[in-house]
This record gives C-alpha cells, sequence and structure tokens, in this order.
C-alpha cells in the first residue's frame, strides 16, 4: 500500500506541474496573439511580439506553439482580448496590482474578487501610488559579468541595473524600453524578458501567517488563465520563503 500511495502522490505532483505548465504556455501563447494583433507579425518589427517571443523561449515553449499564436492574430475568429488593470491589498496591507489581458471583465473581476476576499485581501482602487511604473529588461547570468551589463545599460540610456543570482535586471522609464531594448540586444543579443513593469517604491516585511496566506493569495491569482502579471510590495526573508517552499 506505501508504494501505491508513493506512485499516486508522485503522480499527482506530476499533474500538478503539468497543469501549472499548460496555464503558462497559455498565457504566453495569449500575450504573443495579441502583441502580433497589435503590430505587425514580425517580431523584428514588433518589440512587443519579440519581447513576448523570447519571453516563451524561455519556458521552453515549443516553436509550433509559438507560431500557431502567432497565426492566430491574423484569424477572424481570433477572441477580442482586453488589457486591463486590477487593484487590492492582501493580508499585512501588502499592496497588488493585476494586470491582465482577459474576453470578459466581468468574468475576471468576479474571479478575482473571489481569490481576494478568500485569502484575507480585497480588491480596491488607489493602489497604484506604491509602485513606479517602469520598463523592465531581463538576462539570465550567462549574458555577461555585472560590469558587461552595467556597461551595456549605460550605452543604452537604462536607469539602473540591479544583478543578483537569477540574472541581471535593467531598469529604464516607461517611454525608452523600445529604445533601450533594441540597444541592449545589440549588446548582449535577445534578453529573457522586455515588458513595462511596476516597481515598488515602499516594501513590507511579511512573516508567519501573513506570509502564507499572502503566498496563497498571490498562488490563486497566479493561477488564473485571465492574469498576466502580478506585482506586490512584499519583502520576505530567506528563512520564511523556505519555509513556505517546503
Amino acid at each position: 500500500m506505501a508504494g501505491h500511495s508513493q506512485f499516486k502522490n508522485i503522480m499527482h505532483r506530476k499533474g500538478a506541474r503539468d497543469a501549472k505548465r499548460a496555464r503558462l504556455f497559455t498565457k504566453l501563447a495569449r500575450e504573443i496573439t495579441v502583441a502580433a494583433k497589435q503590430g505587425l507579425p514580425d517580431p523584428a518589427y514588433n518589440p512587443r511580439l519579440r519581447a513576448a517571443i523570447a519571453a516563451a523561449k524561455a519556458e521552453s515553449m515549443p516553436k509550433d506553439n509559438i507560431e500557431r499564436a502567432i497565426k492566430k492574430a491574423a484569424g477572424a475568429d481570433t477572441e477580442n482580448f482586453e488589457e486591463v488593470r486590477y487593484e487590492g491589498y492582501g493580508p499585512g496591507k501588502v499592496a497588488i496590482i493585476v494586470e491582465a489581458l482577459t474576453d470578459n471583465r466581468n468574468r475576471t473581476a468576479s474571479d478575482l474578487r473571489t481569490a481576494f476576499n478568500k485569502h484575507g485581501g480585497t480588491m480596491g482602487e488607489g493602489v497604484a501610488f506604491n509602485f513606479q511604473r517602469i520598463g523592465l529588461i531581463h538576462y539570465p547570468s550567462a549574458a555577461g559579468g555585472e560590469d558587461k551589463v552595467m556597461e551595456a545599460a549605460i550605452n543604452a540610456g537604462a536607469d539602473d541595473v540591479v544583478s543578483g543570482a537569477t540574472g541581471h535586471d535593467i531598469y529604464c522609464a516607461p517611454d525608452s524600453l523600445h529604445a533601450v531594448q533594441k540597444a541592449m540586444e545589440e549588446a548582449l543579443g535577445e534578453p529573457e524578458t522586455a515588458r513595462l513593469d511596476w516597481r515598488p517604491t515602499m516594501t513590507i516585511d511579511v512573516v508567519g501567517e501573513t506570509a502564507e496566506t499572502l503566498m496563497n493569495l498571490l498562488n490563486a491569482l497566479d493561477d488564473n488563465d485571465d492574469v498576466q502579471r502580478v506585482a506586490a510590495n512584499y519583502e520576505m526573508s530567506d528563512e520564511v520563503m523556505a519555509k513556505l517552499g517546503s
């Protein structure tokens, strides 16, 4: 019985991973389709599409899926996805911004409100002042050392560079994103990420049950197929993160 239970547990975890990967591919494909529909279907002349394809490749999305998402933009039956932003507060008064691509505002708003309420949060407006709107370009560590990336970012006209274990984040003004992206590509090649994002102007440290409930809320929001990105102004120690991940 123990072996059978172990097999079931392994298959359950694998099923959960596969479902999460399928949701991720759905989100990536939706962004590719919207980017191709709003601009030219050629990534060489469409920075948003180029960034969307790069993000998909970074997640090992199959080439056929990418090409199908681009072609879908030209179809007459393509859903009309709308870019919508939702705001709210999570446990510990953590400010949260949710960006979505949806074909039904009412459904998405209802689903997100349910997630906020279930996990100790509230949806509302007036949250964006906790963040700065920025352009974000991310390169993996393999792109080069900190000095090399810093020099390229300065020459490209970026505002800031933060390097760490996961790679290099280059920040710039929103209006400069495409110009900085192009210059960075000439110096370092294609980035993993190039998009508009939200950078907290202040952060809130969360621990204990508050941290656990907050992560449950953020995971629930991210699991929604309409949600493309979730930003939150929290800080969490490595010890707390490790405990929650165990």
